[in-house]
């Protein structure tokens, strides 16, 4: 016996159901995309400029780009000694001056972290308002105690100078990270039959990982862009490359100042995109829970 299908007429499938946005949502999403448009503009558009004039021969008003293009002042800075001494002066000491950070303040911090003493917070405070009081009259007044130890004019002077700046990122950002570190897992790892120096090396590391690499990224850079410190105790034998550019400033065309700007801004570039997993991944906020 056949079975007869019957044609269906006049069922149609119901089409989903279009949502309206009101006139409030959109002139929401269109402020949201202006909002973004201007900050985007006002973050990249100073950073536009400085490449363009790095390569700029002539650029005069009204012109939207340059007349004239060049690489002049590439191989200017590059071949004079005094520029391209502050260059390597300057990665020569930021590395030192971020190990020498983290030698000293990532123990301080596992110790802020994992120990309830008497006044940790009042220690804590204290290396935060380092930053509270203006540089300038610290660096002139520590010029003077550095002068009695002879430091003045030295690699240790700078060094030392420099790790004033740091201290407080070195310190508070690895105190969080290694507080965010539940002491759950670290008690499994004890339990488990692992010593110490294993648990903190297997659990305890790994976990801080993302705060501890944020930490020194920010210690490196902050050494690398720091100018006042380095010009009172270092000169005139360490002129790092932000102590030179006060020099450009009124002493050499735009160009110049131009091209050591791009060669300043371009390792925070590239140590943004090295670090974007774990500040997009969320693990980097992770990290910031002081308890």
């Amino acid at each position: 016996m056949s079975q007869v299908i019957q044609p269906t007429i006049g069922l149609s499938t119901p089409s989903p159901r279009v949502r309206r946005l009101t006139w409030q949502q959109v002139l929401g999403k269109i402020a949201s995309v202006v909002l973004i448009g201007l900050l985007t503009v006002y973050i990249l558009g100073p950073l536009l400029v400085l490449l363009i004039w790095a390569f700029a021969k002539e650029w005069f008003y009204p012109a939207l780009l340059p007349q004239a293009w060049t690489l002049s002042w590439w191989q200017t800075i590059f071949s004079t000694g005094n520029f391209g001494h502050s260059i390597l002066l300057s990665f020569l000491i930021a590395p030192v001056v971020t190990l020498a950070t983290a030698a000293i303040c990532f123990p301080a911090a596992y110790g802020f972290s994992r120990y309830r003493f008497r006044g940790r917070w009042t220690m804590l405070i204290s290396i935060f308002a380092i930053n509270s009081f203006p540089k300038m009259g610290i660096y002139i007044t520590l010029a003077g105690f550095f002068y009695g130890l002879h430091l003045i004019g030295t690699f240790p002077g700078v060094v030392i100078v420099q790790m004033l700046g740091t201290i407080v990122t070195a310190t508070w950002i690895p105190t969080a990270a290694f507080s965010a570190v539940p002491r759950e897992l670290e008690e499994a790892s004890r339990d488990a039959g692992a010593g110490a120096i294993r648990t903190f090396m297997r659990v305890t590391l790994p976990s801080a990982k993302p705060g501890l690499i944020i930490a020194l990224i920010l210690t490196f850079l902050s050494s690398l862009d720091e100018a006042q410190g380095t010009f009172i105790v270092g000169a005139p034998y360490y002129q790092t490359m932000p102590v030179v550019m006060y020099g450009l400033v009124n002493g050499y065309p735009e160009q110049a100042a131009a091209v050591f700007s791009v060669l300043l801004t371009l390792p925070s570039l590239i140590l943004l995109l090295f670090v974007r997993k774990y500040i997009i991944g969320g693990a980097f906020a992770s990290a910031f829970r002081l308890h």
